[in-house]
């Protein structure tokens, strides 16, 4: 039972991730800041990692793949917010 309401908890993130990642996209395509582009890319790799995890039979978030995927998310977020905030 939990195991079912886990990977419909995480396909229901990784639907929010893939909006969040079209209207991200949206914006980058309209504004051409590469700010929105690398904050899609992030989304987007959540949303693979989220539909991933929902989809396979792991018994932990922490394994290595979801992992290495959620620090190259937040990587890219740190680098989108550092090159919008960097001096000109």
């Amino acid at each position: 039972m939990t195991n079912n309401l886990s990977a419909v908890l995480s396909g229901a993130v990784a639907m929010a991730s893939f909006a969040t990642t079209l209207f991200f996209a949206r914006f980058w395509r309209q504004t051409s800041d590469v700010f929105f582009l690398l904050f899609a890319l992030a989304f987007a790799i959540d949303t693979v990692s989220r539909a991933a995890l929902g989809l396979t039979e792991t018994s932990d978030e922490l394994e290595p793949v979801f992992y290495v995927l959620r620090l190259a998310m937040f990587g890219l977020i740190i680098l989108a917010i550092m090159l919008k905030n960097r001096s000109r």
